[in-house]
């Protein structure tokens, strides 16, 4: 409806025109007609294509009154059997005709529409449109449309009567219950096996497959504009009576539908001598209601099995397509009328007490073996085109030709065309269709059709009705015709399901209930299927609803896909989760209990009491006592097996131009639940700081990887692609969803959970067994450090999280250590006035003890690198665990050995950007480098602006200073005491050795310094400052001397960049072995 009739503003125009219609007063309506003239440009815009149609009704009536005048005057025979095309056209006419008249009158704003436009353009032009008054005039005349069509069609009743009469031949053979098709073994291919390859044909060929829907739109309309019949005729009585019983709703055009009781009586109320009639209107309206449901819902039982039939023996035996095509197209046509009247009927449920007859969930099952049989028609397009040319030029030339001979009397024009028929038959070569040429024989039923309106005439020499076998010739080779080059508007007139299109809700639940059937689950795939129908609905002389129609289809079509897609990956998912849970009993955490009871039954230990019921072993959940008793997994199974075997239906198929491919709306499904289950899996707390550790996280997904990749052996789905899509979005810090990913989750954890208890050194880095431990503290931790940081774990999150999530993790360990750097700088800003006077003065001892004196911060500088040192310790137990995992030998060695390769060769006095790059890259790949490219990024990051480079550095050689005359305050510390049997101190300082020489090596890289020459000079002042701890003669501060000792050799060993021989010539040899000697004494051995 416009918009313009529904504004405000225009209410008062409305009313005027609505009320003065068709003659309305322009003057006297000035005043509310002022706002049409305002707008009059706009107006005629908007309504011109409304207008328009209107017009288009008008001239389409007159054409169709012309056309039948002239029908009438000729006298013209009808008959469906004999002159089929020319009695269809007839009543289609009719029938066209009244339903378009019928829609006009339901179009209640149209007084407004047409009177607002002759307004408009009255007031642009100075006159009113020319067709304004004609058209204006059909309009009243068609307040009440029945009764002006039946004034209009009274002179046309004996010709209208005469061709409904002729559908007694085939209508009620149509309209039979779905008993009689049983026992006549309707559309079987196999009730008579010896008629198996005999040709399918019948004396009424395209009434076998003409649409019942059709059939009864002729009948009802027909005796509603001609109904003199009815009081007179008892055939015509029998045939109204039977229409009327075959359902309540008949369609006038997509979803608008005609109450034909309703309407039958309201036509013959307050007629003359039509009491019966409107008594016979309430009875088969009454044995509609109470029989009709059940009727049809017999008829649906019984298409489903013999299309089921039909098609497993026709895909069995293709060639069979060509004796009984006709079968195909029966059993088309019957299962579309089906489909068509539960289709008007759902949306108009009477009161009734059985509602259930009108809705079946099995309704999938139909459309599916319909969508079979068309496929089965394109695919062997080649076999019925072979077979019925070999019958059009070898059986109806022949047969055409002897039945023309037959007939004694025949024109010169129809002979022409008889004649015609037989030569282009006998022209129909094999050569032709191997060659791949198209045929095209629509002119050959054009003149057939010319033939029938020629002899069907009054007065016509030869009259078609004396010669039925031609009739019946031409009706059987016409369809044979039909199969060389016409198979989709075949198709189209018997299978079109397009107007479920404009019943979106009858559809939807439809699909819901058969969703619901596990029966019907196999089936589903055909309502996407069905949307591909739709574009059939859809006409080139209303291009502007062609958008609206592709976007409901895509709609209804994607909807369908995503629900079956849906609940198949919640199939496959539960059985994966089932699949993990059996798994998870596997691990070797849960063996424990086993080897227990084992351990007490050896040792005769007493068994459990009687109310403690024993734990299964995992495996016996696969014993079974009866195979009927059905698990939940074998429910599961055979959902999966139903729902996949409705992907195998198609791979793919077009919608509106656009190419629907329904495995991967499975695939987007899994993709997105699977990166949310992977992520719950993970069990991560950010409160209680609770997580699974990386070994059976990983044991886990392995179990769904193993169970899904099970799923390519119901259907054709690349389940490799969609893992590798899930578990590479899990290396990133967010999923294309944007939700976080297990890389976040592990590198909150280890930041927060780990790595922040052993900066407070309540957990302590172990490096004798790789690995993080817990302290012997009052406050226990709620995890085991080692559980979760030893290899075997680390390994596991780096092939978690691969090479990408490392980086991730690597990028946050850098910013907590260019935090901690920063703060350094500040301390030696603070101190730097005494640090340039110790680092000159390093080997004045009375000197260096009193600037130490004035120095502040020591133990903070210390605290600070050691947390730096635990964060990159950490660091290269993760790359170790990386370099591991992708083991070039193993994974992939032609990427692996180049890498390896260029960052073995790599000089120490290459060009620094290239060097960085190269070591970028091997560190990606978990290769150990010299330099840590990550820091030395992220230190030349942490640079200001204002600082110069000589600033830096001069920091940079401080700090190192800083450290170095800060050592000696650790022997002071208690645990610092170096441990045997971790190869750790207690306290982490170990790590001090891995800190300074990665922050060293970083920040001279980025002021491309040499980093050796800065070590040797840090050996010398730490070398020189702990040397006077020897001579300290205060035992409580040189309590753990030798362990403090143990760093410098720690730090040369650790460094690629110094030598043995380097820490001999400022540290003597005999004080670290004595060392070493002193912290093994102090060992304490315990026996287990």
């Amino acid at each position: 409806m416009p918009s313009f009739l529904t504004e405000k503003s225009m209410e008062s125009a409305v009313k005027y025109i609505n009320r003065k219609f068709p003659n309305i007063d322009f003057r006297g309506g000035s005043q509310q007609l002022s706002l049409i003239q305002k707008q009059k440009s706009a107006v005629l815009e908007v309504l011109s294509s409304f207008y328009d149609s209107f017009v288009d009704v008008m001239e389409f009536r007159d054409h169709v009154y012309e056309l039948l005048n002239t029908i009438d005057a000729c006298q013209c025979y009808f008959n469906i059997v004999v002159n089929f095309d020319f009695t269809k056209n007839y009543l289609d006419l009719i029938t066209t005709y009244a339903s378009v008249i019928l829609m006009l009158s339901r179009i209640d704003d149209k007084k407004a529409i047409v009177g607002m436009y002759n307004c408009a353009h009255e007031f642009s032009n100075g006159c009113s449109d020319p067709s304004y008054p004609r058209l204006g005039q059909m309009i009243v005349e068609y307040e009440h449309p029945l009764k002006k069509l039946t004034e209009e069609f009274g002179p046309h009743t004996k010709a209208v009567t005469e061709a409904l009469l002729s559908l007694q031949q085939v209508y009620p053979r149509r309209n039979l219950p779905a008993e009689q098709w049983r026992s006549v073994q309707l559309l079987s291919l196999l009730g008579t096996p010896t008629n198996l390859l005999s040709p399918a044909s019948c004396d009424t060929m395209a009434c076998e497959y003409l649409p019942i829907e059709v059939m009864e739109r002729w009948i009802i309309l027909g005796f509603l504009l001609c109904h003199n019949s009815l009081n007179t005729n008892t055939a015509s009585q029998e045939l109204w009576k039977m229409a009327l019983r075959s359902g309540l709703y008949i369609t006038l055009t997509r979803d608008e539908v005609l109450n034909i009781h309703k309407l039958s009586e309201e036509h013959f109320d307050g007629m003359k001598g039509y009491n019966k009639r409107i008594a016979d209107i309430k009875e088969c309206k009454e044995h509609t209601i109470i029989n009709c449901g059940g009727v049809h819902r017999e008829k649906r039982l019984f298409l489903r099995n013999a299309l089921k039939e039909l098609t497993k023996v026709l895909e069995d035996e293709p060639a069979l397509l060509g004796p009984k095509a006709l079968f195909v197209f029966m059993a088309l046509s019957f299962s579309r009328d089906e489909v068509l009247w539960l289709v008007r009927h759902s949306e108009n449920i009477p009161k009734t007490k059985t509602p259930e007859d009108y809705s079946d969930s099995h309704m999938a099952e139909l459309l599916f073996y319909m969508e079979r049989l068309r496929a089965l028609l394109n695919r062997y397009n080649y076999i019925l085109q072979r077979y019925h040319l070999q019958y059009l030029s070898q059986f109806d030339a022949l047969i055409l030709n002897d039945t023309i001979q037959s007939i004694y009397v025949c024109p010169e024009e129809e002979s022409v065309l008889m004649t015609s028929f037989v030569s282009a038959l006998s022209a129909l070569t094999l050569k032709q269709l191997d060659s791949g040429e198209e045929f095209d024989l629509r002119a050959l039923r054009l003149d057939w059709l010319r033939l029938q309106a020629y002899t069907s005439v009054g007065k016509a020499t030869l009259a078609l009705k004396d010669f039925p076998d031609l009739a019946r010739i031409m009706n059987m080779t016409q369809f044979h015709t039909k199969m060389m080059d016409s198979m989709e508007e075949l198709l189209q007139e018997t299978a079109e399901l397009s107007i479920l299109c404009f019943y979106p809700r009858v559809f939807e639940k439809m699909f819901s209930q058969s969703s619901e059937d596990s029966s019907m689950q196999r089936y589903l795939m055909a309502f996407p299927m069905v949307c591909a129908r739709f574009s059939q609905s859809t006409h080139h002389m209303c291009p502007e609803e062609m958008v609206l129609m592709e976007k409901q289809s895509l709609k209804l079509c994607v909807k369908f896909l995503e629900e079956i897609a849906e609940h198949l990956c919640s199939v496959v998912l539960e059985i994966s989760a089932e699949q993990s849970n059996l798994h998870e009993q596997l691990l070797p955490k849960h063996c424990a209990e086993t080897i227990s009871a084992a351990r007490n039954k050896k040792l005769k230990k007493p068994v459990p009491k009687k109310g403690e019921v024993p734990k299964e072993k995992p495996g016996t959940e696969s014993h079974r006592k009866d195979r009927a008793v059905v698990t939940n997994m074998d429910k599961m199974h055979l959902t999966l097996t139903e729902l996949c075997t409705s992907y195998s239906m198609c791979s793919d198929f077009t919608v509106f131009k656009h190419i629907i491919v329904p495995s991967e709306f499975l695939i987007s499904q899994l993709e997105h639940r699977l990166s949310k289950i992977f992520v719950r899996m993970a069990n991560y707390n950010p409160n209680t700081q609770d997580i699974l550790r990386p070994s059976e996280l990983l044991s886990g997904i392995h179990a769904y990887i193993t169970s899904l990749n099970t799923l390519s052996r119901y259907i054709n789905v690349d389940i490799p692609r969609l893992l590798r899509s899930v578990l590479l979005q899990q290396t990133q810090p967010l999923d294309s969803q944007g939700v976080q990913t297990i890389t976040t989750l592990y590198t909150n954890w280890y930041l927060e959970g780990l790595l922040r208890q052993a900066s407070s050194s309540l957990i302590a880095h172990c490096p004798t067994m790789h690995c993080f431990i817990n302290q012997n503290v009052e406050n226990e931790q709620n995890f085991k450090a080692e559980q979760f940081s030893d290899i075997c774990e680390l390994r596991a999150l780096a092939e978690l999280i691969g090479p990408y999530g490392l980086k991730f993790l690597g990028e946050n360990l850098m910013w907590h250590i260019t935090s901690q750097v920063g703060e350094l700088k500040k301390l030696v800003f603070e101190n730097m006035d005494v640090l340039v006077q110790m680092k000159a003065n390093f080997d004045k001892p009375e000197m260096m003890s009193s600037l130490q004196k004035r120095l502040t911060g020591c133990e903070s500088v210390l605290k600070r690198m050691t947390i730096i040192g635990v964060i990159l310790s950490f660091r290269t137990m993760t790359l170790e665990a990386l370099e591991e995992v992708t083991d070039y030998n193993t994974h992939c060695p032609f990427l692996m050995g180049p890498i390896e390769s260029l960052r073995n060769f790599m000089a120490m006095d290459s060009d620094i950007k290239v060097a960085i790059s190269v070591y970028e890259l091997a560190s990606a790949a978990g290769l150990h480098c010299n330099i840590d490219p990550a820091l030395v990024t992220a230190i030349a990051n942490l640079r200001t602006d204002n600082s110069s480079t000589e600033e830096e550095y001069k920091i940079s050689c401080l700090l190192l200073v800083y450290i170095a005359v800060s050592l000696p305050t650790l022997a002071v510390d208690p645990a610092t005491f170096y441990s045997r049997e971790h190869g750790g101190h207690q306290n982490n300082v170990h790590c001090l050795a891995t800190a300074i020489n990665h922050l060293s090596a970083a920040m001279f890289t980025v002021q491309n310094k040499s980093i050796e020459q800065h070590l040797r000079e840090f050996l010398q002042v730490a070398s020189s400052t702990l040397l006077q701890l020897g001579q300290n003669v205060d035992k409580v501060e040189v309590k753990n001397r030798d362990s403090v000792y143990l760093l410098l050799d720690m730090i040369v060993e650790e460094s690629p960049f110094l030598s043995q021989d380097v820490l001999e010539s400022c540290f003597p040899y005999v004080l670290l072995r004595n060392a070493y000697r002193e912290v093994h004494r102090t060992f304490i051995h315990t026996m287990g």
